[in-house]
């Protein structure tokens, strides 16, 4: 069975390419278009939950700050208390031996006054290093928070840079230049039918 083209089914096969390329076009654009806003919101989003958390961190920073200090004036009560105990006991003791009537410039009297102030020493030497390694260990998480904050404020400021440098119009732009070739073609292809027909003579 023979099927003749006629003009007319000429010229429907080549609109209905150049239809099909032209609606490709739109639609690759569009995709593209929202793609890249969605991307751009992406980035946009996590750029700003690393500010918060830098935010966080400066905030826990401050805290580990402010607990090193605590732990310094403790620190400074408890010695203060220590040496207001030794003195207590200093003079309870020289009393005691007063009263006694024991020379409090030798002998045991003095080993006795001496030890209480060694005892006094030790435990102020003691309180001090517990003091000054509990409030370092604060200031190095301080600094810790402090070089996240850091770390976070640098990745948001690179995300936000890579959000605004996508455009989600230059994106679909992008997309239709690079359909421009198969709308091109199409076009090419319809006037090759053109031509064809035109040399059979038939109609368009």
């Amino acid at each position: 069975m023979t099927t003749l083209l006629t003009g007319t089914g000429i010229s429907a096969m080549s609109q209905f390419g150049s239809i099909m390329s032209i609606g490709g076009a739109v639609t690759g654009a569009i995709g593209s278009y929202y793609a890249a806003q969605n991307q751009k919101a992406q980035l946009e989003s996590q750029a700003s939950s690393l500010r918060f958390q830098s935010d966080i961190s400066q905030l826990n920073a401050v805290q580990a700050e402010f607990t090193a200090q605590q732990i310094l004036r403790v620190g400074q009560q408890k010695q203060g208390q220590i040496s207001l105990r030794a003195g207590k006991i200093k003079s309870s003791q020289r009393a005691s031996m007063a009263a006694r009537g024991i020379d409090l410039g030798v002998g045991s009297a003095v080993e006795t006054i001496a030890t209480t102030d060694l005892m006094k020493e030790i435990d102020m030497l003691t309180v001090n290093a517990e003091t000054v390694r509990s409030s370092e260990g604060a200031r190095l998480q301080r600094q810790n928070y402090l070089t996240a904050s850091a770390m976070q404020d640098v990745s948001a400021y690179n995300l936000a840079g890579s959000a605004a440098s996508i455009s989600p119009f230059m994106a679909a732009g992008t997309s239709i230049l690079g359909s421009a070739g198969s709308v091109a073609n199409a076009w090419y292809q319809d006037r090759k039918l053109a031509a064809m027909a035109a040399r059979l003579g038939i109609e368009k």
